[in-house]
């Protein structure tokens, strides 16, 4: 199962595993990971599920959607590399994926 690192806006780092086929949203809920407020569970309907990718990793996860970009004009401090954690699915490759969340959602 890949790893994926939750940094918080205080710089506390959380490393959990996560299911191939889930989103990073999810396994952060599951696994009740801070600052990961995730209102609308995964339908890309909110942006509280906010984070900042980190740069060694943007061309993997790749970039956002229309949808997704939509949404993210609803988050807070957005940076180029915003992503809402419910449009990023596991895969294998992955594995070590770090991600940070912002001061605060919304």
């Amino acid at each position: 199962m890949p790893n994926i690192t939750y940094i918080d806006a205080h710089g506390e780092s959380r490393t959990v595993e996560g299911e191939v086929g889930a989103t990073v949203m999810e396994t952060a809920v599951r696994n009740e990971i801070p600052g990961i407020e995730a209102e609308c569970g995964g339908a890309c309907a909110c942006a509280t599920c906010h984070v900042y990718v980190d740069e060694a990793w943007m061309e993997k996860v790749g970039q956002p959607e229309p949808m997704e970009e939509d949404m993210l004009d609803f988050a807070f401090d957005v940076r180029p590399n915003s992503r809402l954690s419910c449009q990023i699915r596991i895969r294998e490759e992955l594995d070590g994926l770090v991600v940070r969340t912002p001061e605060r959602q919304g």
